[in-house]
């Protein structure tokens, strides 16, 4: 079961980066006009040119949290990092969610105006699904089967 988890948890170091160039949607200001691919890269470069605060706090969400709970819940896996670190990893993971909630926000939002049209692309459920799966991944790894291993 450890080195399931350790692969999986390995897995999103590659996923992630897939995931932040892939399309979350495709949005069109009115029904006529044809409809522009958005990810999480051209999102945040649209962003930088008109709210650098926004920005920052979206930038923290999206690439810093959940990449960087991977690399450290991969210091834990490797024992070379104490589980007490766990709490933070939580943290972290929550952040990263509410990255998910902002994105859904924006479609819900960009949905009810009636000026435009936006669809749900492939690249949401992969970034989801690595969110998703950073977060059991760190709840499994708390269980009590990593501590008799030791």
């Amino acid at each position: 079961m450890r080195h399931l988890l350790v692969y999986a948890n390995l897995s999103l170091l590659i996923l992630f980066p897939i995931a932040w160039f892939a399309p979350l949607m495709r949005a069109g200001l009115l029904p006529v006009f044809g409809l522009t691919e958005v990810s999480v890269i051209t999102g945040l470069q649209s962003l930088w040119r008109s709210d650098v605060f926004l920005a920052l706090v979206v930038t923290a969400f999206a690439i810093f949290a959940p990449y960087l709970k991977v690399l450290l819940l991969a210091l834990v896996h490797f024992r070379l990092l104490d589980d007490k670190v766990m709490p933070v990893l939580v943290w972290l993971g929550k952040l990263a969610m509410a990255d998910i909630f902002l994105i859904a926000l924006y479609i819900v939002v960009f949905k009810t105006t009636g000026l435009g049209r936006v669809e749900t692309a492939w690249g949401l459920y992969l970034f989801t699904g690595c969110i998703l799966g950073s977060v059991v991944i760190a709840g499994l790894t708390r269980g009590p089967a990593r501590h008799s291993e030791r």
